[in-house]
């Protein structure tokens, strides 16, 4: 894409969200959609999400799904986080366990912080992963870090259920993601 179109994508892109700003969702169907077929990440995240809503446009869950992945696949945090919901959902394509906990853990790798929480509610409550205490330690400490306020009630239930041991090595982890910089970016969050 040359600087000229990236500048009319934006421009169109940006005439979409001043036009489901003020609610005319057909509107900003049109400009969505015209930009995320020449690419752009920020109007395919906000296309999936009229055809998720059906605002502007019939509800339409695969639409959702493609739209959702293609911005996902671009890197766009909350298009990724969106796209580990739809899998988990079964939302517009199968229930997918695996591309679940990838999609979730590659959003909350990228600083997501719902998804970090999910994550750790997941390994807590063992849904379509083994439990493991210290790995939702973790990511419970990674939600908590991005500000998401219901992971410290989480941290408190995993922290009666850990020993010391279990503990220091979840503590552990934790600092390992700090120091290699897990999810300390909000890039891609708009």
């Amino acid at each position: 894409m040359s600087l000229l179109s990236s500048w009319q994508s934006l421009a169109g892109y940006k005439q979409g969200v001043d036009a489901a700003l003020s609610g005319d969702f057909e509107t900003a169907y049109v400009e969505f959609l015209i930009e995320a077929e020449r690419g752009l990440d920020l109007a395919q995240y906000n296309l999936s999400i009229l055809y998720y809503s059906g605002q502007g446009v019939e509800k339409n869950p695969e639409e959702a799904f493609k739209w959702s992945y293609a911005a996902a696949s671009q890197g766009h945090v909350a298009a990724m986080f969106n796209l580990a919901s739809l899998y988990y959902n079964g939302f517009g394509v199968e229930k997918d366990s695996q591309s679940t906990v990838e999609w979730y853990g590659r959003a909350a790798r990228s600083g997501h912080p719902e998804a970090a929480y999910r994550l750790a509610l997941m390994n807590f409550e063992a849904d379509l992963v083994p439990e493991d205490l210290i790995e939702a330690h973790a990511w419970a400490n990674q939600a908590i870090y991005n500000e998401y306020k219901e992971a410290r009630a989480l941290l408190s239930r995993i922290e009666e259920r850990l020993s010391p041991k279990d503990l220091s090595a979840a503590k552990r982890l934790f600092a390992r993601w700090q120091i290699s910089g897990v999810g300390q970016t909000d890039s891609g969050m708009d």
